[in-house]
């Protein structure tokens, strides 16, 4: 495994790199992409080489029979996450936006609210919104840079019209690994308030090497009210697969999603299952341990250097490989200091107020690339911003 071996991605249809230039102006020739979260890495060579075994086969038919795929999720949230999970408890989606989006049509109706805990990934508001639900947005509160959670200010926001509360656990796109204490707080909250709880847990891999992040399915009296949401796409950097898995452990809500999946005539990709099978492996978990440590080495790289910058403030990331920077204390408006990342730096970043309140003064970095490259950011935004040093 390779992390520095600059792979180049332009013209191979990444959504990442060869819509820089029309979304965000960023020339395409020079520019360097940092938005879209998926890593500039290829995925350990058990996932190849199980692509390669369909390849030589050469058939590509309706999957049948999938104990063994079942058998390695279990496997690996036993193993990584301490977490015992039931096979016959899993559902394959396509990904786990369509997850959230099958979450929202199971679980409520039309003008019913889902809560979410603001900024976080701008695509449940968007799936949340497309449903003709609610957004209810309950704000984070920035505690000199870590975001923590106020539940009496939530609680008097809930007027009894939610039916769903989101959870982003490890947190997009603050970086944070919620503490037992916060996971227990947030089921209390779900459970005072009759809301099914959706945790999704994509990141819960990439998690630093001095924290440690826990399933919600691990907490304490949730388990009626609870829907997992985990994937392989994330960790191994095969999010085109567009495969993900709910887990649901409640027989009345497990039947209420299978019932929309049935209606929805929805089934798994056989290569998303193939590669999900291969990566839940010894191997696979080996190469999540070193990838994660260079991950490490990215963010103290960036970290150090976006600190030195008056200014700016990276939220120290505990999870996840998408840095968050806040732009606050420069005194600039959002148009100038975007503007002097996207048009003076060449760097496509995710701009925060797509993440809800709170995002206002924040730009999302992804650091999953090789660290010359993240190299090149971070003295390219040094450089931008000159006149504050």
């Amino acid at each position: 495994m390779n992390f520095d071996e600059i792979i180049e991605r332009r013209g191979t249809h990444s959504a990442k790199w060869d819509l820089m230039e029309p979304l965000y102006g960023v020339p395409a020739d020079d520019g360097i992409s940092m938005w879209v979260a998926d890593m500039d890495f290829r995925p350990p060579a058990c996932i190849q080489d199980a692509l390669q075994g369909m390849l030589d086969h050469g058939i590509y038919g309706y999957y049948g029979d999938d104990t063994s795929y079942r058998a390695a999720i279990v496997w690996w949230m036993q193993n990584r996450h301490g977490w015992t999970v039931d096979p016959a408890h899993i559902f394959t989606t396509h990904g786990l936006v369509n997850g959230t989006s099958m979450c929202v049509d199971a679980f409520s109706g039309p003008g019913e609210g889902v809560v979410l805990f603001t900024p976080v990934y701008h695509a449940f508001a968007k799936v949340i919104k497309a449903a003709g639900r609610k957004v209810v947005e309950c704000p984070l509160v920035n505690n000199d840079g870590r975001y923590e959670m106020d539940f009496d200010a939530y609680d008097a926001l809930m007027t009894g019209n939610e039916k769903i509360v989101v959870l982003c656990s490890p947190h997009n796109p603050g970086g944070r690994v919620w503490s037992r204490d916060e996971l227990q707080g947030v089921a209390d909250f779900a459970r005072r308030h009759d809301l099914v709880l959706v945790s999704d847990e994509i990141h819960h891999d990439l998690v630093m090497p001095e924290r440690n992040h826990i399933a919600m399915a691990n907490i304490d009296g949730v388990q009626d009210r609870l829907v997992m949401m985990t994937a392989t796409t994330k960790t191994f950097n095969i999010a085109g697969a567009h495969s993900g898995n709910v887990i649901i452990s409640d027989d009345s809500l497990r039947d209420r999603f299978a019932g929309r999946m049935m209606a929805m005539g929805m089934s798994p990709n056989s290569f998303g299952i193939v590669m999900a099978e291969a990566a839940y492996s010894p191997e696979g978990a080996a190469w999540v341990d070193a990838l994660v440590a260079y991950l490490d080495g990215n963010r103290r790289l960036f970290d150090d250097a976006i600190n030195a910058i008056p200014g700016l403030k990276s939220m120290p990331l505990e999870a996840t490989y998408l840095a968050w920077v806040d732009f606050a204390d420069t005194g600039m408006s959002a148009e100038e200091f975007t503007r002097r990342v996207e048009k003076t730096a060449h760097i496509a970043a995710n701009h925060g107020p797509t993440f809800g309140t709170g995002g206002e003064s924040f730009l999302r970095f992804n650091l999953a690339t090789p660290r010359a490259r993240v190299q090149d950011a971070v003295d390219r935004l040094q450089s931008a911003f000159s006149d504050l040093q």
